[in-house]
């Protein structure tokens, strides 16, 4: 676990009063200083009515005595200036929390550290008994809701036999595994394509001698799968490979060597047997046996008809379903229009009612098989990414908009075996009097059920205290933090990692704005506004960047910005024009920007992922603004 701020910071709440961090560390001085000298003088009364042309007769006496209580009460008089300017800093939460959870769940690291005992769980609040934990006469008082726990005198001896500090890190193995073995070169990779009759627009490209040729979209994706298979045929020959076409029905192919299963008409909407007829098609054997058969079906295929998007992902997913950690890559250029999922033709945002319904639930049930899905879709083209892009962003795949000549590198990496662990559940608590603003829980237990991780992947979360709780946790040293993580690795077995530590308590007032985290609050800022947005909670995430963007001005005020931070404050410019042009211009979100959009809500820092592909987002957004506004 990693925080924005070395302390907890008690004084902060929803409506933002009572935090800013000051200048110098413990210094109880206010953060903006009042102007020295005589107040400012009071503002001039307002006007109730226009003054009256002097041509129209005057006004009946009475209005010269108005009423105590006037019938139409005028607009309130704006705030002075000098009361905005103290307010203005006061908003941005430093209560931040940052999991690295691709590091937490690689068991490469952790040799030495396990355990076949079965953690010490508390019978009210699930926490967990740790080295950190206080016991006395075998009772071990909760340190996170009070609870006295009865504790067996071994385990008593455990606990204060180990080093005690401010943090502890525990791994838990079963001592013998509920699942069968899985080899890791079992898992399956789907390659799920769109050949409909928009599939033969061209673009024109150089080629090897020099001159111009125009090449269509799937003589693109042609080229690219072929290159996938070499690939994966020199890295990863055990690994078993399947393909899925879809235009006006969807095509089976498997892993070639067998007779195409074709689902058509009526089958297209029918939820249960796409997902029965799918999973029970014949288990793709290794690419090492049908790397010809799948580059000659790959030759074979033709653009033509309309665009089932929803069916054949379903299938695709189904087959992937029998091997956890396998993957989906679904490659598309246009909105899916027939059978399961079809998209309307008004576009919305994700919040809206016409949302299909079936990419949520398609999304949960891939998560719940241990199968990541990613989405790519063709530069120009309109394939309300906002909504099929939820399959990605909800089951940890990739989200991205290719042309001709990046296709191929894309559906490489997006076909790299990068999995590290499955069915992954991550639990944190807190004392009691905690909270977890913008969280479904308003207690002091947060649940966030995650699926499959990859290599690089952070979570944030953003907690407070409870103003009655204030005063009580002051007169505390530290207060308890717990994670609980469960998951599964590659070869499926079950691991539960349970992190505790201590932290100091303060108040706004003795943080400096200097010691902060600058990529734990960056993240965390990308993540949450991005969230948000695909909530259609937009002026929420405006509200938040602008507080945000305030605090990281202020921490450029006490020490310099370091070049790979700056990244950070990039992020927070794009959501800005992002969410600023759905507020004033079209209320939707263009495909571009939909990319954008949910790269950022999968943002890790800068030290734990060295990908550039976030770096590239200020130049992304101007692109995608021109393209929004073309709407």
């Amino acid at each position: 676990m990693e925080f924005a701020c070395s302390h907890v910071i008690c004084n902060w709440s929803s409506d933002g009063t009572g935090v800013s961090p000051t200048e110098h560390e413990y210094d109880n001085s206010l953060t903006v200083k009042q102007q020295e000298g005589p107040a400012p003088p009071p503002l001039p009364p307002r006007r109730l009515r226009k003054p009256r042309p002097t041509s129209l007769p005057l006004p009946p006496l009475p209005s010269f005595n108005p009423p105590l209580i006037p019938l139409s009460l005028p607009p309130p008089v704006p705030p002075r200036v000098d009361k905005l300017r103290s307010k203005s800093q006061s908003k941005a939460n430093m209560n931040i929390v940052s999991l690295s959870i691709g590091k937490l769940v690689d068991m490469s690291h952790a040799t030495g550290m396990e355990s076949f005992q079965s953690p010490l769980i508390c019978g009210k609040c699930s926490a967990a008994l740790s080295c950190l934990s206080s016991i006395q006469k075998s009772v071990w008082v909760c340190e996170f809701c009070g609870r006295e726990n009865s504790v067996d005198d071994g385990v008593n001896r455990v606990c204060i036999g180990q080093h005690i500090g401010i943090r502890s890190d525990d791994i838990y193995l079963p001592s013998q595994s509920e699942d069968d073995y899985q080899n890791l070169e079992d898992a399956l990779v789907v390659f799920c394509v769109d050949i409909s009759g928009s599939m033969s627009v061209t673009t024109e490209v150089i080629s090897s001698s020099g001159s111009p040729t125009h090449i269509s979209r799937l003589e693109g994706i042609q080229d690219a799968l072929q290159k996938a298979l070499s690939s994966m045929l020199q890295l990863s020959p055990l690994r078993r490979v399947a393909l899925v076409t879809f235009n006006d029905e969807v095509v089976i192919y498997g892993d070639g060597t067998g007779t195409p299963l074709t689902l058509r008409d009526y089958a297209l909407v029918d939820y249960d047997h796409i997902w029965q007829q799918s999973a029970s098609y014949s288990i793709p054997h290794c690419i090492a046996e049908t790397y010809q058969q799948l580059i000659q079906r790959v030759k074979d295929l033709r653009d033509h008809g309309a665009t089932c998007l929803g069916p054949a992902a379903l299938a695709s997913v189904a087959m992937a379903s029998r091997y956890p950690g396998s993957k989906v890559i679904l490659c598309t250029d246009g909105r899916a229009n027939i059978g399961l999922g079809e998209i309307e033709e008004t576009p919305s945002l994700p919040s809206s009612p016409l949302t299909p319904y079936f990419y949520r639930q398609l999304a949960l049930q891939a998560v719940d098989s241990g199968v990541i899905i990613s989405v790519m879709t063709f530069e120009g083209t309109d394939c309300r990414l906002a909504d099929i892009g939820r399959l990605a962003d909800t089951t940890g795949g990739r989200v991205n908009i290719v042309n001709i000549g990046t296709v191929a590198t894309e559906i490489q990496s997006a076909s790299m075996d990068n999995v590290l662990a499955t069915s992954v559940t991550a639990t944190v608590l807190a004392s009691d009097g905690v909270y977890f603003p913008y969280e479904d829980e308003n207690n002091h237990k947060l649940v966030r059920t995650i699926g499959n991780v990859t290599k690089g992947m952070e979570i944030t979360f953003q907690f407070s205290v409870k103003p009655e709780f204030t005063e009580v946790f002051l007169q505390k040293e530290t207060l308890p933090f717990q994670l609980q993580l469960h998951f599964k690795t590659r070869d499926q077995q079950r691991v539960t990692r349970i992190i505790t530590e201590q932290r100091p308590v303060t108040t706004s007032s003795r943080v400096s704005a200097g010691s902060l985290n600058m990529a734990v609050i960056g993240v965390h800022c990308a993540q949450l506004c991005a969230r948000l947005t695909m909530e259609g909670q937009v002026q929420e995430a405006q509200s938040q960047l602008k507080a945000q963007q305030h605090l990281l001005k202020q921490i450029s005020e006490h020490r310099p910005i370091q070049k790979d931070e700056s990244i950070y404050g990039n992020w927070m410019d794009t959501m800005t024009t992002i969410c600023d042009d759905i507020t004033t211009e079209s209320q939707t979100l263009s495909d571009e920007a939909a990319k954008v959009v949910y790269q950022m809500k999968k943002a890790s820092s800068v030290s734990n992922n060295k990908s550039n592909t976030m770096e590239m987002q200020k130049k992304t957004v101007r692109k995608k603004k021109a393209v929004m506004e073309a709407m």
